[in-house]
């Protein structure tokens, strides 16, 4: 038999085959083995972030995927149909999804770690596939410093400041720095915002690899039959992706009559598929605009990529993410796709909940260029190139982004070149590009320096400060900088 803790108030015993045979409480935090085991090298954590990482030996163990195996007739308790492993910690009271935009920093953070729970969702499957090992760097973390204003910050500073309840480094494909806060742990499914723009962007190029998407150029209609003779007529995929469709779409998060609250209203309804619908069909062009002309950020307009994808492949997203990459990567557990119309219409600009190593996970992959561990590259050779290739449309160019600041849902991020702040930049630093959802949810891909940064937040408000950005953008440069120090 084994024992773990993996809470400072639950033990957890497992037979040597993995199966879950019963729970206790404990005050104190052990770590028991009753077999003679070998353990992986634990991860370096700083000062006063220290976090289990009791996962490791489980995963390098093979009990589960992640988390806890569920038992048979346990998977009622999970609250979706399909779901092997319950993601802990397992919220006893949720939130009201209607109020999202305005929940509290404590209700934000089970919400989003519940988010999976909150709607109707389509589980992607590793379809029992062995997980890759994301194992420990040789290089771990040295201390981290950067600066804003004059004043100096670390690692722990920048976790407090950010609100973030999840960060994950990877450096060469190995876990420079690993963090969970406010109670998450190696199985909880956070919830993306709008990073799983970016998730179906990545899509998106499998789909044009597969030839089940013909070219970006082609007019939506060509898969979305239903918005001829609306505001979306004449937009290409390419200008859809680029968020230069012309349309007028309010995406103000602090306001409740804005076309993305209206949206969110719409998503906690029955049955929303209809209602949020309706509501992306009905918008108007802005007036004179051509598409392509102004770059305006647009969830609505997301959501119809997915649309777009969904019809070129018959398959939801989840579905297609299951089949192309999550089954085929080695990802260590299922996730979850938020879905209007269960397994028939995903959400596909936001929706994505998943475990903080395999977001990590996902990262690398986009990093590789869509390669697979088979050694199959299911990405165009230029898409993700193409994807980074910035937008200069009205809007998109700014004084921190001069060569555009968007792609194909992907952002371009960096402080404002007047901005007292160190390091601004580093060798390389022009190469990073970022999958940004509200309040902080983040993963920034270096190719040059085969770094990935995962990074789960709860900011204070959807519309941040420009200053929270600009913090990222400072801290991965000193993350870079000091892993070559080490090189």
């Amino acid at each position: 038999m084994l024992v773990f803790l993996i809470s400072s108030r639950t033990l957890l015993f497992f037979s040597r085959s993995g199966k879950l045979i019963s729970s206790n409480v404990n005050g104190g935090i052990t770590l028991i083995v009753e077999e003679v085991l070998m353990l992986p090298r634990t991860i370096k954590r700083q000062s006063t972030h220290a976090v289990s990482v009791l996962a490791l030996s489980i995963a390098a163990l093979g009990l589960t995927h992640s988390g806890l195996s569920l038992a048979d007739g346990q998977t009622a308790h999970c609250g979706v149909p399909g779901l092997k492993v319950c993601p802990q910690p397992f919220d006893k009271t949720l939130p009201d999804p209607h109020n999202m935009l305005t929940w509290d920093q404590p209700t934000r953070v089970v919400g989003f770690r519940n988010t999976y729970r909150l709607y109707e969702g389509d589980v992607f499957s590793n379809q029992g596939a062995k997980p890759s090992l994301l194992s420990a760097s040789n290089t771990p973390l040295p201390a981290i410093s950067y600066a804003m204003d004059g004043t100096t910050y670390n690692i722990d500073n920048y976790i407090t400041n950010q609100n973030v309840t999840g960060l994950l480094i990877l450096k060469d494909g190995k876990v420079a720095y690993e963090y969970y806060g406010k109670g998450n742990t190696e199985n909880t499914l956070w919830t993306s915002r709008s990073v799983a723009k970016s998730v179906v962007s990545v899509l998106v190029g499998v789909a044009i690899k597969e030839g089940k998407i013909k070219s970006v150029n082609d007019k939506i209609t060509l898969y979305i039959p239903e918005l001829k003779g609306t505001a979306w007529q004449d937009v290409t995929l390419h200008q859809l992706l680029q968020h230069t469709s012309g349309v007028v779409w309010d995406e103000n998060y602090a306001s409740p009559d804005s076309d993305f609250s209206h949206m969110t209203q719409c998503e906690a309804k029955p049955a929303p598929y209809d209602c949020v619908f309706n509501l992306v069909k009905s918008v108007k062009r802005k007036s004179g605009v051509q598409p392509g002309e102004i770059w305006s950020y647009n969830t609505g307009g997301a959501w119809l990529v997915g649309r777009v994808l969904e019809n070129a492949t018959g398959m939801t997203i989840a579905k297609y993410l299951e089949s192309r990459v999550w089954s085929r990567y080695g990802m260590q557990q299922d996730g979850v796709w938020h879905a209007l119309v269960k397994d028939k219409v995903d959400m596909g600009g936001h929706g994505f909940n998943a475990a903080l190593r395999d977001w990590g996970r996902f990262g690398q992959f986009v990093l590789s260029g869509g390669q697979l561990p088979s050694g199959e590259k299911i990405l165009p050779a230029d898409w993700i190139a193409r994807s980074t290739h910035w937008t200069t449309a009205k809007g998109s160019v700014t004084p921190s982004a001069p060569k555009g600041q968007y792609g194909y849902q992907w952002w371009y991020s960096a402080p404002a070149p007047d901005a007292n702040a160190e390091p601004k930049k580093t060798a390389t630093s022009e190469q990073t590009f970022w999958a940004l959802g509200i309040y902080g949810q983040t993963i920034a891909i270096n190719p040059a320096e085969k770094l990935v940064m995962v990074q789960w937040s709860t900011w204070k408000h959807a519309e941040t400060p420009s200053s929270l950005y600009d913090e990222q953008a400072l801290f991965v440069n000193a993350v870079s900088e000091a892993l070559d120090s080490k090189q």
